[in-house]
């Protein structure tokens, strides 16, 4: 019995309280579920009644007397069903039945107690009203049998607006939080789920005011928070709030942890004693002890709150009357399920997912969103929530979703599905649903309309080639007009993966047969398929084997297919490009019944013809590429390069340099860097009489970041020209080109060059720009050039200040080419003026300041007055340490351009002796020794045996000594005169006989 004087707000959370209960244990039931689902059917749709009147604005008369019938009959019914449970394996079928009766009482009794409720209590919320009495009739008349005999009950129907105009006009008593949704058949699955067994339910109709929405119950959260009774030992004295971290002082009082903290913190400025806040009492001390069972006992009534919360959304989801509370539902949903995995798990376990699954299909937007970003959480969670989620129409749902108007719509359903395509399992269904992988592709492509639409469906089909059934589905022998569909699409879906050689073997013969038809659609599709396939190598020897050359030989060459005009070259120049880039062998490559191959001369001419007569950029670039593949192969090259010559190719290639088209200006000028060692002073003299050449060329970009491709291929073709070539380096200075050049050389030394992969390329490019002009000297113009902007300096700041090897080289040769020359500029000082000269311009001559005098000092090696500016001296640019350092290089080239420039100290127009005593002190020699240590190239050996035997003949009994004291020398000059050729032999012989005549030094230095 139920004490006479409990508090309302008590009875209220008791039944709520004790319906939640009994509602989980119903859950966990397998015997008679069907009945104990009713059952607990019943008591779930009491819940919002009395939360109802818990929170309307008219008290219930008799409130006491009305609650308490009720709370008594929940506490009956859920002693019954805690008698079953622990007597389910042995109960009676009379002792079943004496249960069911007894809940049958039960049911009958709180539709009685309902009944009796005065309507004022309802206040004009007439619809509230109508709802309660008819669940109270209902509930009356409730009747459970068990077994076979279980009562018939009526099914929810949901009536269509149609057939609501057509029936009889009568008013139909709605049940209350009733929702409009179309259920899935019960018997369609294997677990029972919640709105399985909602039978009993009356036809829904919408109030006929249309103002259900503000007259409804109140919002979810409110009701909600009444699910589970709060005590007032939870909330915190100071915070009034619950409390996450409960600490008692050494009053009594328990608080918040961070409250009091700040409360005790606050207190210590104060000269005053520390009091409680709350019964002002002393503290002795400032120890915070974790109130241990108070905490666990929050948190275990945390637990059981959002376990109520779950099943209140459960309800509301089932039961709703208003979009609003729906929507609230859910919203709470998205709160508790984000708060701890169990809260997930035990969301699954009561039928959730279901449920969910069908709000996809509720009129509401947004309801429709907050749904799928539920079960968007709830299948990111475990595996499990993504099977339970594929046995649903959730997938099916959301792939129509994806084509809703609805951004946010569309974007939660991408997300979704992004989520569920990491399964394996899930990434079959999604792809075999039908649309959907078109529907994805065609997102993909919408990237201007649509940027987060495009990169989610990206990456949706990314997961779904994973899965070879999707991949097969769309290659496969299909009619003709899926064929046309999928095969625009096929090849971009299946790139980059183990399942495209698959791909390849599969779709290509079907692909072969729709090139040879006269639709022009289905041709279309088809070439779309293979650029794409063939863009991945590895397929490539697949569609050759396939036939697939001959047939684009064809298709360039006989523009006509059953006398229509076919436009396919674009896309059969690009196939092909892919194919030879892939590293097929072009000698057994047949592409035509006449014997010819791809490296023919036929095939090479008529390609030829085409590049000069077309007038689209796009087949100009895919047919330069083929010619730059057919260039890798030396047998093929002599033919292209007669071709070339014959056909003067070269100023159409030279022309498309000027392309508005940058990837074509780049593949032309790649072109015209592999034909330049055949016939560069042709292309050097061809491209002078360009208009607008050769500046164009050498573009500065504003940043070094912004540094492209074409910039870095286009100073390398200026480079790699002949350097001998005075029109072309005379057309570079007088196009003031110069000046940009050293601009640009100077911003790399400053910035570096990692801003742009093509940085390191670019900076080559424009240091063997430099060098060009080193090669030609001689002229005049290009002599005050290389004054004027201190070639020198520049060289050799370049030694050191750069990674690249090959600036390394550069600068190293043009420093050879400057050095050679040095001893024609050197020049005596004049000192015939000087004897007539009167006294005191004589004294003031030689008061001149130092830096005067240096400049009329003469050279140890040219003999004459020298400068690293006028007349390129190394000696006095400082170049020679920067050179030795170099021959400590790895890179053989960088070592032999070193070596070369080193040799020009030591020709025989200089004073070699001096020159020998200034490289002896700064240990040149051993530098060489080094090279001959670390290096085999005959090149190597021929320039350092050279070097070696100037040291000897000029070096006196120092240079000898050491030379002879090196450990390997004797073993390398051997092994050269062994095997070196005629060049090699002479120099290590004449240094192994020098070295024969030179006495002991070490006996000499013994005694």
């Amino acid at each position: 019995m139920v004490e006479e004087h409990i508090p309302l707000t008590v009875l209220y959370t008791s039944i709520v309280g004790s319906i939640s209960e009994i509602t989980g244990f119903i859950v966990c039931l397998t015997t008679e579920r069907d009945t104990f689902m009713e059952i607990a059917c019943y008591l779930e749709r009491v819940t919002p009644v009395i939360m109802e009147l818990q929170t309307t604005q008219n008290t219930l008369p008799n409130a006491t007397e009305t609650l308490q019938p009720i709370l008594v009959s929940v506490n009956l019914a859920k002693r019954l069903i805690e008698k079953f449970l622990n007597t389910v394996h042995c109960i009676t079928d009379s002792e079943l039945r004496h249960i069911i009766e007894g809940l049958e009482g039960v049911i009958r009794n709180i539709g009685d107690s309902l009944m009796s409720i005065p309507s004022s209590t309802f206040g004009d919320e007439q619809y509230v009203e109508t709802a309660v009495r008819a669940l109270s009739r209902e509930m009356q008349d409730a009747h459970f049998e068990i077994s076979k005999t279980r009562v018939k009950e009526r099914k929810l129907e949901i009536t269509s607006s149609e057939e609501l105009l057509q029936g009889e006009a009568a008013i139909i008593e709605t049940d209350l939080y009733s929702v409009e949704l179309s259920y899935e058949d019960p018997c369609s699955s294997k677990k029972p789920q919640l709105i399985d067994f909602l039978k009993g339910v009356n036809t829904i109709e919408q109030w006929n005011d249309g103002s259900s929405d503000d007259r409804s119950l109140k919002t979810f959260t409110q009701v909600a928070e009444y699910m589970e009774p709060i005590y007032e030992t939870f909330y915190c004295p100071l915070t009034k709030r619950v409390m996450e971290d409960p600490v008692t002082v050494s009053s009594g009082v328990t608080y918040e942890r961070r409250a009091i903290t700040v409360w005790l913190n606050n207190s210590e400025d104060s000269s005053e004693d520390v009091l409680c806040p709350i019964t002002w009492k002393k503290l002795t001390s400032r120890v915070l002890n974790t109130n241990i069972a108070l905490k666990t006992t929050i948190e275990a009534w945390k637990e059981r709150n959002e376990a109520s919360r779950i099943k209140a959304a459960r309800t509301a989801l089932s039961l709703a009357s208003s979009d609003s509370m729906i929507l609230e539902a859910l919203k709470d949903l998205q709160n508790i399920c984000q708060k701890k995995q169990s809260n997930s798990v035990q969301m699954r376990n009561i039928g959730m997912i279901s449920l969910l699954a069908q709000c996809l299909e509720y009129k509401d937007r947004k309801v429709r969103c907050a749904s799928l970003e539920i079960l968007q959480f709830l299948a990111k969670e475990s595996d499990d929530g993504k099977e339970m989620i594929a046995k649903t129409k959730a997938i099916t749902t959301t792939i129509k979703m994806l084509s809703s108007n609805y951004i946010p719509e569309s974007h939660a359903s991408l997300t979704f599905l992004l989520v569920l395509s990491v399964s394996e399992l899930l990434c079959e269904k999604i792809g075999s649903i039908t649309g959907a992988i078109l529907l994805l592709i065609t997102m993909k492509f919408n990237k201007s309309y649509d940027a987060f639409s495009s990169e989610k469906a990206d990456n949706i089909l990314k997961n779904l080639e994973r899965s070879p059934k999707n991949i097969k589905c769309m290659a496969g022998n299909g009619s003709e007009e899926t064929q046309m569909e999928m095969g625009s699409y096929l090849g971009e879906i299946v790139l980059g993966h183990d399942t495209n050689r698959y791909v390849a073997e599969r779709a290509s013969p079907t692909l072969m047969k729709l090139l040879q038809t006269g639709n022009t659609s289905a041709r279309k599709a088809a070439f779309k398929a293979l650029v794409q396939i063939s863009s991945y190598h590895q397929n490539n020897r697949t569609i050759v084997e396939a036939g697939i050359v001959p047939i684009l030989i064809q298709e360039l060459f006989v523009s006509r297919v059953h006398n229509e005009l076919m436009n396919s070259t674009e896309e059969s120049t690009e196939i092909l490009a892919n194919i030879l880039e892939s590293g097929i062998t072009l000698d057994n490559l047949e592409v035509n019944t006449h014997g010819h191959t791809m490296g023919s001369k036929y095939i090479v001419y008529n390609l030829i013809e085409m590049l000069k007569q077309s007038n689209s950029e796009t087949l100009q670039f895919n047919l330069i590429n083929i010619f730059l593949c057919l260039l890798k192969s030396s047998k093929v090259t002599s033919i292209v390069v007669s071709v070339v010559k014959e056909t003067e190719t070269s100023y159409t290639l030279i022309g498309l340099i000027n392309s508005p088209h940058e990837e074509l200006r780049t593949a032309a000028t790649k072109l015209l860097i592999s034909l330049t060692p055949y016939m560069g002073h042709s292309l050097a003299d061809r491209l002078c009489k360009i208009k607008g050449q050769p500046e164009s060329l050498i573009k500065s970009p504003r940043e070094t970041c912004q540094i492209t491709e074409n910039h870095a291929v286009s100073a390398n073709f200026l480079a790699k020209l002949p350097a001998q070539n005075l029109t072309l380096n005379l057309a570079l200075l007088h196009k003031e080109t110069v000046p940009t050049v050293i601009q640009t050389i100077n911003e790399f030394q400053r910035s570096g060059t990692r801003t742009s992969r093509f940085a390191s390329s670019y900076l080559e490019g424009l240091v063997g720009i430099l060098v060009r002009f080193t090669t030609t000297i001689y002229e005049p113009e290009i002599l005050r050039l290389a004054r004027d902007h201190h070639l020198t300096a520049v060289f050799t700041e370049l030694l050191m200040r750069t990674a690249s090897d090959e600036v390394q080289k550069l600068s190293a040769i043009g420093l050879e080419n400057l050095s050679a020359v040095s001893i024609n500029l050197s020049k005596p000082p004049e000192i015939k003026r000087l004897k007539f000269i009167k006294l005191f311009r004589l004294l003031r001559f030689l008061s001149t300041k130092s830096s005067k005098n240096k400049k009329l000092a003469l050279c140890p090696i040219h003999r004459g007055v020298c400068s690293s500016q006028s007349t390129f001296c190394l000696l006095d640019a400082k170049a020679v340490e920067r050179l030795l350092a170099c021959l400590d290089h790895e890179n053989v080239q960088v070592v032999e351009a070193a070596l070369s420039a080193i040799c020009t100290l030591l020709d025989d127009k200089v004073d070699v002796d001096k020159s020998v005593n200034v490289l002896s002190d700064v240990n040149a020699i051993q530098h060489v020794l080094n090279v001959l240590r670390e290096h085999r190239e005959e090149s190597l050996w021929q320039k350092s045996f050279w070097v070696i035997e100037k040291f000897l003949l000029k070096g006196g009994d120092s240079s000898a000594s050491d030379i002879s004291q090196d450990r390997f020398l004797p073993a390398t000059l051997i092994t050269a005169f062994h095997h070196g050729d005629v060049n090699t032999r002479q120099n290590a012989e004449k240094i192994l006989r020098h070295l024969n005549k030179i006495p002991d030094f070490s006996a000499k230095f013994q005694q």
